[in-house]
């Protein structure tokens, strides 16, 4: 079964040592997506950005080799791969040989692609190309220093979210935090994120917007489905024309995620990011 507590996620497993696919394990978008408000289709496309720190596998002659892998699952396959599973199935690669980084980017690639239900893009970066990897900031403006008042941690709650000037005019503008906080759904433990919402319509209020995302601190959610509810919720009460909600998780276990989600049609694609807290 697909459901996260039948995972191996907050439970002790023996360590891989072969390269084992049967060890991913699917978690069904759908189910987290029912929380959602019911669309005929969904309003964003996107995709969720994983990166795995601790990637090794061995050459033909038995030498060690590592690399980061870059991964992107769009955001429209019908599963996610559980992140522990994730780690489990990579870990069994330092036992394995390969003729080279372009083989076992293929398995990976071929795996997840076949676990998720659609085409999982893979990046190998090895070498000294590792140390090219940038860092920095989020875009748009910080929100961290404003004044608020305390929220209710009971959940999200979009009626904290609204525009400075409902009759406005339209801006282009971009707010970021490095506040966001929510939980695990199976394990309970936090996930921490610097959180990126950059939209063009009504100005959106910076100090409202900060509280509406301060309210996630206890709220049980999977890194995607954190994402596409902040998505949906000020596309609904603020309205904008286009909207991008990204959000860089710090990394667990070895692998940071960092889900994107646009309305906008000059976002096809976005980099992967990467702040100093990944």
């Amino acid at each position: 079964m697909s459901q996260p507590e039948h995972s191996s996620l907050g439970r002790p497993v023996d360590y891989p040592t072969r390269v084992d696919a049967g060890l991913l394990f699917p978690i069904e978008r759908e189910r987290q997506r029912r929380a959602l408000p019911a669309t005929a289709t969904l309003p964003f496309h996107g995709a969720d950005l994983w990166t795995a720190w601790e990637l090794s596998w061995l050459d033909r002659r038995g030498k060690p080799q590592v690399a980061v892998a870059r991964i992107e699952v769009p955001a429209l396959s019908p599963a996610i791969c559980e992140s522990k599973s994730l780690k489990l199935y990579l870990n069994g690669y330092a036992f394995e040989r390969f003729e080279d980084a372009g083989e076992v980017q293929v398995r990976i690639e071929t795996d997840l692609s076949a676990l998720c239900g659609a085409a999982v893009r893979v990046e190998l970066v090895a070498g000294d190309a590792i140390e090219t990897l940038q860092v920095g900031p989020l875009p748009g403006r910080s929100v961290d220093d404003l004044e608020i008042d305390a929220v209710s941690l009971e959940g999200p709650d979009p009626d904290l979210l609204g525009c400075l000037d409902e009759g406005g005019e339209p801006v282009e503008d971009a707010l970021a935090t490095r506040l966001f906080r929510s939980r695990c759904p199976v394990t309970g433990q936090p996930d921490w994120a610097d959180v990126l919402v950059a939209w063009q319509g009504p100005a959106i209020d910076p100090a409202r917007l900060l509280r509406y995302l301060v309210s996630f601190r206890e709220h049980q959610g999977f890194h995607e489905h954190c994402v596409e509810r902040i998505f949906m919720d000020v596309l609904d009460r603020c309205r904008p024309a286009r909207l991008t909600v990204l959000a860089c998780f710090t990394r667990r276990g070895g692998i940071d995620i960092a889900p994107w989600r646009s309305n906008d049609p000059r976002h096809p694609r976005l980099p992967f990011s990467r702040t100093a807290r990944a």
